[in-house]
């Protein structure tokens, strides 16, 4: 009976479900989503200022042809839903910011690569994946920080 009692499994309490914020950063990648190169460094940026600050974070992935006037649709989702900001990264995703920022002034836009500023579009460089990493975790950081 003893081995029976050692073996039985023990009583461990419920994971907790992580609170968060109120506030959302969201990403959009091309096809090959948060795995691609280029978007690998922002989604890990990401996802550590999310463990520090409690913001949400997600990701959409460009469905079907790989183009600017294609990625605006998903960009305009995005935006829809409320997201506090909304960071692009491939070629694409970053192709579309221009038009959609223009649409919707009110929303903020990050663009890593080769993009136009402007009153909603900020645009960074996307050459250094540790520099790409850091910058996508301050953008999150700061979310947070405006909203206290």
């Amino acid at each position: 009976m003893v081995v029976g009692w050692a073996l039985w499994p023990t009583a461990e309490p419920e994971p907790r479900q992580r609170e968060y914020r109120a506030e959302t950063a969201c990403l959009l990648t091309g096809t090959a989503g948060v795995a691609a190169p280029e978007a690998r460094p922002v989604w890990t940026g990401m996802q550590e200022a999310s463990l520090a600050t409690q913001v949400k974070v997600q990701f959409l992935e460009v469905d079907g042809p790989q183009t600017g006037e294609n990625a605006e649709t998903f960009l305009a989702s995005l935006v829809q839903s409320r997201c506090g900001v909304i960071l692009a990264v491939g070629e694409a995703p970053v192709q579309g910011v221009g038009t959609t920022a223009a649409r919707f002034p009110a929303a903020k836009f990050v663009a890593f690569g080769a993009a136009t500023p402007g009153p909603n579009v900020v645009v960074e460089d996307a050459t250094d994946p540790e520099t790409v990493q850091r910058k996508a975790r301050d953008l999150v950081t700061a979310l947070a920080s405006s909203k206290d």
